[in-house]
């Protein structure tokens, strides 16, 4: 079946390992990390901008269109980008798509699986310690902030709620199910 599969995520949830390996699985393309080497190349951003745009806190922007700085005119520039980007790999053919929205991106194209994975908080503590080797700078407070500020990028530009089971088609708890069994899951309901 010719699908697209987006995959949201808390940060820790573990989106980038389910993704890939749905991917892997279906035999079809991972974008991840390739969009935002995309968006550099088409908008002439630096990367690590573009990565830090993506989790940017509504504060921000609103501080920014404020105070008559051209960062909240950048992030839309960007967010437009990306949509082109985003539709763009989704017409190519199938393919999973790790954040950046692309679940509100592509909602009106067929054949589209939107996934939200989240986890406990402990879960993801110990998952991002375990992978990223982060044991001073992650806590409770930190991924709650994380949470927020892709809570408000996500209701800023699609005036839905992050995480809310109705915008998508399946919600996930890795902590409960794993990494290994949320892929299995997502390619059955995708073959």
């Amino acid at each position: 079946m010719n699908r697209i599969i987006t995959i949201s995520r808390q940060f820790g949830a573990g989106g980038r390992s389910v993704g890939k390996l749905v991917a892997e699985k279906l035999g079809i393309e991972c974008y991840d990390g390739i969009l935002v080497d995309k968006l550099a190349e088409e908008t002439g951003f630096e990367k690590e901008y573009i990565k830090d745009t993506g989790d940017s806190s509504l504060e921000s922007k609103l501080m920014s269109f404020f105070s008559g700085h051209a960062g909240a005119a950048q992030q839309d520039y960007l967010w437009l980008a990306e949509s082109r980007i985003i539709e763009r790999l989704a017409e190519k053919g199938p393919c999973v798509i790790i954040g950046r929205s692309a679940d509100f991106m592509l909602r009106h194209h067929e054949n589209v699986v939107n996934v939200f994975l989240h986890a406990s908080m402990e879960y993801r503590i110990h998952r991002i310690m375990e992978i990223y080797g982060e044991k001073e700078r992650i806590n409770e407070k930190v991924l709650n902030d994380m949470d927020k500020r892709r809570a408000a990028y996500y209701q800023f530009y699609t005036d839905r709620k992050w995480g809310d089971a109705a915008n998508y088609t399946l919600t996930l708890d890795t902590s409960v199910i794993g990494v290994e069994k949320c892929a299995e899951i997502i390619v059955k309901i995708c073959q």
